[in-house]
């Protein structure tokens, strides 16, 4: 069973399937760059909200189940992507309608970047520390030189701050606006600001600018296959990542068995899809 889905401008056909008590869209990362696109030129200049696109993870699903703000958080948002393999896994195992792979927002980044190189696009980065945006934008610029970056600024800001930001953010304009200031708090100034926001599309984005900065290396590309970028990730930052995974990963487990739904959804959309 497909989902017929309204995302801004773009009518589109999203499946979903609820994968640890979260709708999960049923699209690849080349479907999913191609619907980002659309989706954010067909809004220029169209004076309305833009859409929210997020990621869960095995994190994320804990989370969510035990923080009822943060599921409302993710449940507004348009469109949830799959960002870790363990949700993957258990809609094979456990649903009838299986996610055909993993969308990680660092992967997805660079299939969204050609796509905007070729097509006049523009993209604008919020999050990070100083030096690891100013680094990003830079890695970024060398590896798309066509692409335009409307844009930057750091994630370190106060709440006082906020207004300044938006209205750089608007006075840039861009189609896509990646937000990289871990969660809750991207999903929070999304929310908040997507009334006033003059982007095509919000992207939340993690740790994004970290890697694309290259200060965090990619676990090889077997450990991602398997559902194991999580161990790599903790070997290189143990003191940060570890009590984080012993708590989170049994917790996601529990949820991905119990909570994953064999029947797919009736109705995908977010609350912007949906008005």
């Amino acid at each position: 069973m497909s989902v017929h889905q309204s995302i801004g401008l773009a009518s589109v056909t999203v499946p979903a399937a609820i994968v640890g008590g979260l709708p999960i869209a049923v699209i690849d990362r080349a479907q999913s760059a191609r619907l980002m696109l659309d989706v954010a030129r067909a809004r220029r200049g169209a004076g309305q909200p833009p859409p929210i696109v997020t990621s869960a993870n095995g994190q994320v699903i804990s989370l969510c189940a035990r923080d009822a703000r943060i599921r409302e958080l993710f449940l507004s948002a348009d469109l949830i992507h799959a960002d870790g393999m363990p949700l993957v896994f258990a809609s094979r195992v456990m649903g009838r309608m299986a996610l055909p792979e993993r969308v990680a927002t660092t992967d997805l980044f660079h299939d969204a970047a050609a796509l905007a190189q070729a097509e006049g696009a523009s993209f604008y980065f919020l999050g990070a520390s100083a030096g690891v945006i100013e680094q990003a934008a830079r890695n970024v610029r060398r590896r798309y030189p066509r692409l335009k970056i409307a844009g930057f600024r750091h994630g370190y800001f106060d709440p006082g701050e906020e207004d300044a930001v938006v209205a750089a953010i608007n006075a840039a304009r861009p189609d896509i606006l990646w937000i990289g200031l871990g969660v809750p708090a991207e999903q929070e100034f999304a929310r908040r600001n997507r009334g006033r926001l003059k982007a095509g599309l919000i992207k939340t984005s993690g740790g994004l600018f970290d890697f694309l900065a290259e200060k965090n290396p990619r676990a090889p590309a077997w450990m991602q296959a398997v559902g194991l970028e999580w161990l790599y990730r903790t070997m290189q930052e143990p003191r940060r990542l570890l009590l984080r995974y012993l708590t989170t990963n049994p917790h996601a487990i529990y949820l991905l068995l119990t909570r994953t739904s064999p029947t797919p959804m009736l109705d995908a959309r977010g609350p912007a899809a949906r008005k």
